[in-house]
């Protein structure tokens, strides 16, 4: 199929010069020259009025250019346009960021991914925060890393509820058992860091007393499974990374998906305490909260000889920031307003795959690495 844009080579200057908006399908930029793939407007099949040499497509490059720039940003965005990138442009100009390089790492219709390079002296937390607020502006995501951390974990940390799956299992339970609202709103409240994790847990396990075991065999194969979990995991373990589950929810539902939904090497999660088959709504320690989910993080990198900057994390609540804030990357997906401020990455545009992105890495690689 003939691609319905056109490629333009215009500089960063033009770019931010021009008033047109139309969709951005990519943009690779080196040595002071850019290279965009441009789509004209609804209805309008001449061309656009932009200065400079007008092209067929490129292909995506096999691999993106290395890495060489102190810090990286990435933009995710679910709708790419010329007036987007312009407003990012102006941003980092504002901020005294220098963009070094640009690579478009996806270029999906509804997901394009562009790495910027940038030579910049700046603080990591106000910067983050600055990333943020643009984030909002341009309806996108906007990721700020280190640029030594564009490349692929050597092992992974990940919370499960609302995080590999797309529910809350407590809460879950407690919809079956009539209490739903009562635990819920508990849960809630624990995630967005109003509550004692611990205090939390012990308050709605014991809520749910006399749950019968035999209902969680029927739950376990509901779980609803996140948006690119299955591949996100895959993809790592052909890298010969590790993934482990760091769950403040159960051992029975974690080791369920371990078995027959998602790759995941290792488990530490709540035991639950049954009597005569059912829940007694009593914990058993040690509680996995998010103290001793960094614990258990920092453990396994320390038993594999792993320095930090080789380890990820990958949570949604209040309980997961200490997990967060250990390693090369905390990603924080779909995350609560209070962990989208305080986790180092945030992507609420997208699945959990989009964290593929972050490790260097463009659609055509991934495409060889899954067998797509």
């Amino acid at each position: 199929m003939t691609p319905d844009y056109r490629e333009f080579t215009l500089s960063l200057a033009q770019v931010v010069q021009t008033h047109i908006d139309c969709p951005l399908r990519y943009l690779e930029y080196r040595e002071g020259s850019a290279r965009l793939g441009l789509e004209p407007g609804p209805g309008h099949s001449e061309e656009l009025p932009l200065d400079g040499p007008v092209g067929k497509p490129s292909d995506m490059p096999e691999s993106p250019a290395p890495v060489t720039a102190p810090w990286c940003v990435t933009l995710l965005s679910p709708a790419a346009g010329l007036g987007q990138l312009r407003a990012l442009l102006a941003f980092f100009d504002e901020q005294q960021w220098q963009v070094r390089s640009a690579e478009t790492l996806s270029r999906n219709r509804d997901c394009t991914v562009i790495r910027f390079q940038l030579d910049a002296r700046l603080e990591f937390t106000p910067a983050r925060h600055a990333c943020l607020q643009q984030a909002e502006r341009l309806g996108a995501d906007l990721v700020l890393q280190p640029g030594d951390t564009q490349r692929p974990p050597r092992l992974a940390g990940f919370d499960m509820d609302s995080t590999l799956i797309d529910a809350e299992v407590i809460d879950e339970l407690a919809k079956i058992t009539g209490i739903g609202e009562q635990v819920s709103a508990i849960t809630e409240a624990a995630m967005r860091g109003e509550l004692d994790f611990r205090q939390s847990f012990k308050r709605r396990m014991a809520l749910l007393r006399g749950f019968s075991e035999r209902r969680l065999a029927e739950i376990a194969p509901q779980l609803p499974i996140k948006e690119g979990a299955q591949r996100l995991l895959l993809a790592l373990r052909a890298l010969g990374c590790k993934s482990a589950i760091l769950s403040g929810g159960f051992t029975y539902f974690a080791h369920y998906l371990q078995r027959e939904k998602l790759a995941v090497d290792i488990v530490h999660a709540n035991e639950l305490e049954f009597a005569d088959g059912a829940l007694t709504g009593e914990v058993v320690e040690p509680i996995v909260d998010g103290q001793r989910k960094r614990e258990l993080l920092g453990e396994m990198a320390n038993e594999m000889e792993l320095e930090l900057g080789q380890v990820i994390a990958v949570g949604d609540g209040a309980n997961d920031i200490p997990m967060l804030n250990l390693g090369a990357l905390g990603i924080a997906i779909h995350p609560k307003p209070k962990v989208r401020l305080e986790a180092p990455q945030a992507i609420t545009h997208f699945g959990l795959d989009a964290a593929l992105y972050l490790f260097g890495f463009n659609d055509r690689q991934l495409a060889a690495l899954l067998g797509e």
